[in-house]
């Protein structure tokens, strides 16, 4: 069986460690695997050396870019086209909006019988985005749809959100959480002690982290303006962002600002295999994320204990069980986001009860291996029964 993963490009980020992970394990279980990527530029980080050293077969398109350009649109649409003539895929599964509409279209259209199978990682459609341009994608979507076999969802939310938009039918779609290596996590708590001496942290200290690119709607001005108040009433904590972007400068001069540069760490670019160690450093996961899939960054603060207060965005109500794992608070709402971390901050016993559940919530659900294996079935099931959408030229 020859399998080809498209993604847009390869970046530190929850849908391309998804995709990595997806393709690592499928050529484990002996199927051959292509990844095909556009070039990956920007300060979030590159994961391309990570799949050469893995020994992935990797195709990179230049003219795949995430922005939308005409131009470069048409040419990368030809070139897919052409990758997949000439290789004649049994499945093509795609990641990620510009990939997943151009890569689907020219799939299909180059092998009619090729499966094609979509993951819908983040919806690019959503709230904090112009009406016009959530137009255009929601449309794109529905054209996309005619040359889609089957979705699969990192969460019920995507679903819910894509057959509220009127793209496919409730049978179209298949619920497979993201899956990860959740050991390490689970390990991370014995470096504690080591990189919290590391970054100057004493051990009364308590540590609030959040990871994700410093960018637009990833939402940390709304952390580091709760955190001004909380650093008030508890001086001894410190606060962590784990990641690098745009919006590095901005938040250092917020910090500044207000007197509190001294209480906040800025990590920068940390590769994925360390993200564990930095989980263990962390009391309590912060998520003001407005605008997610289902967050790789609060299941993996989970899977490493930590209680976790998230914005009530997309899917991540699905593991932060409200009082129980942590705690969801509506989107933009700093006062209460203060507030559940204060509570956190005050009740230990309850925090570490919180985090333990959550743990355990991580690791039935979000297994690499559940992950693979659940995609496994899929392609067989799809390729087994024959239901696959058929083109027809007049």
């Amino acid at each position: 069986m020859k399998i080809a993963h498209v993604i847009t490009r390869l970046i530190v980020g929850g849908a391309q460690e998804n995709t990595i992970f997806t393709v690592e394990g499928l050529i484990a279980k002996g199927y051959k695997v292509d990844l095909i990527s556009g070039p990956t530029k920007g300060p979030e980080g590159s994961l391309e050396k990570e799949v050469i050293k893995k020994k992935i077969p990797l195709i990179i398109v230049r003219d795949l870019i995430r922005e939308i350009n005409p131009f470069y649109d048409i040419i990368a649409f030809f070139k897919l086209f052409f990758i997949f003539r000439k290789n004649k895929y049994d499945i093509v599964h795609t990641h990620s909006a510009k990939a997943g509409i151009l890569g689907r279209i020219s799939a299909k259209l180059a092998n009619p019988k090729s499966l094609v199978i979509h993951t819908i990682h983040g919806l690019p459609f959503h709230p904090y985005q112009n009406k016009l341009l959530n137009y255009i994608y929601i449309f794109a979507e529905k054209i996309a749809y005619f040359f889609t076999d089957h979705f699969i969802c990192v969460g019920q939310v995507m679903k819910e959100k894509s057959l509220k938009a009127g793209i496919g039918k409730e049978s179209d779609y298949t619920v497979i959480y993201s899956g990860f290596k959740i050991e390490p996590y689970i390990e991370s708590i014995e470096k504690r002690d080591i990189l919290r001496k590391k970054y100057g942290i004493d051990k009364d200290e308590k540590v609030i982290g959040m990871i994700g690119r410093l960018f637009y709607l990833k939402g940390q001005n709304y952390l580091i303006e709760a955190f001004k108040e909380i650093s008030k009433k508890f001086p001894k904590t410190k606060l962590m962002f784990v990641g690098d972007g745009i919006l590095k400068q901005e938040l250092e001069d917020y910090a500044k600002k207000n007197n509190i540069e001294q209480k906040v760490i800025f990590t920068g670019l940390v590769p994925p295999e360390k993200i564990p160690e930095y989980v263990g450093i962390m009391d309590i996961l912060v998520h003001t994320s407005l605008r997610e899939g289902l967050p790789r960054a609060v299941a993996q603060g989970l899977a490493g204990g930590k209680p976790v207060v998230a914005f009530d965005v997309d899917g991540a109500k699905e593991i932060v069980i409200n009082g129980e794992t942590g705690f969801i608070v509506p989107p933009e709402n700093v006062k209460l986001l203060k507030e559940r971390i204060i509570y956190l901050l005050e009740n230990s016993v309850i925090s570490d009860k919180m985090g333990k559940k959550g743990q355990e919530l991580i690791k039935r659900l979000f297994p690499v291996e559940k992950m693979v294996d659940e995609i496994e079935k899929i392609y067989v099931k799809f390729l087994n029964n024959g239901k696959r959408k058929r083109l027809y030229y007049c």
